[in-house]
């Protein structure tokens, strides 16, 4: 089995710019989670463990869908919930396209067995989990402020594996889908 997601990827530009805001952050007393920088991106759909010969399938059916570059403005690091945070991410604009393409991707992944999203797509970029929270984490937060991190256009999707270790999953791109 083979634990998969799409994503779209991030400008080096932009995941440099996010990298600087993640070590305002490593100054708080929250036990932090960082993603490296490298590998920040934009989940578009998470699979899960998946077997090889269904991954192939999702290869074929990914590959077809039709759509065009756009957009994203990455902007405000925020928290994914203020009053329990799990998650710290930057909030992403994206006119709306991204929905627009997870859309078509569980309409081609659903008579796969891919069971679609229930939840409205909110595209965003992670820069850490929060593993124990601390009030320091808000501080952090209000001195990084509304800063943007910048623009890019998103020009295709990436099928990815990811393998968890005791350091933080490892990404391995398994097919660029471009536009």
């Amino acid at each position: 089995m083979v634990r998969a997601f799409i994503a779209l990827e991030l400008s080096r530009e932009i995941r440099e710019s996010i990298a600087e805001a993640q070590q305002q952050l490593r100054g708080c007393y929250a036990r932090l989670a960082f993603v490296e920088p490298a590998q920040i991106h934009i989940t578009a759909k998470f699979l899960g463990e998946t077997d090889p010969p269904a991954l192939e399938k999702i290869k074929d059916a990914i590959t077809g869908i039709p759509f065009s570059p756009f957009p994203v403005t990455v902007g405000k690091v925020t928290l994914n919930n203020p009053r329990r945070p799990q998650t710290i991410w930057c909030e992403v604009d994206d006119a709306g396209n991204g929905g627009k393409l997870v859309a078509l991707i569980d309409r081609a992944l659903v008579p796969l067995g891919c069971e679609p999203e229930t939840r409205r797509f909110l595209p965003h970029a992670t820069l850490a989990r929060v593993k124990s929270l601390d009030p320091s984490l808000f501080a952090a937060l209000k001195r990084i402020g509304d800063r943007g991190f910048g623009s890019c256009t998103i020009a295709g999707m990436t099928l990815k594996k990811s393998t968890l270790t005791p350091q933080g999953p490892l990404y391995e791109d398994l097919l660029e889908v471009t536009w």
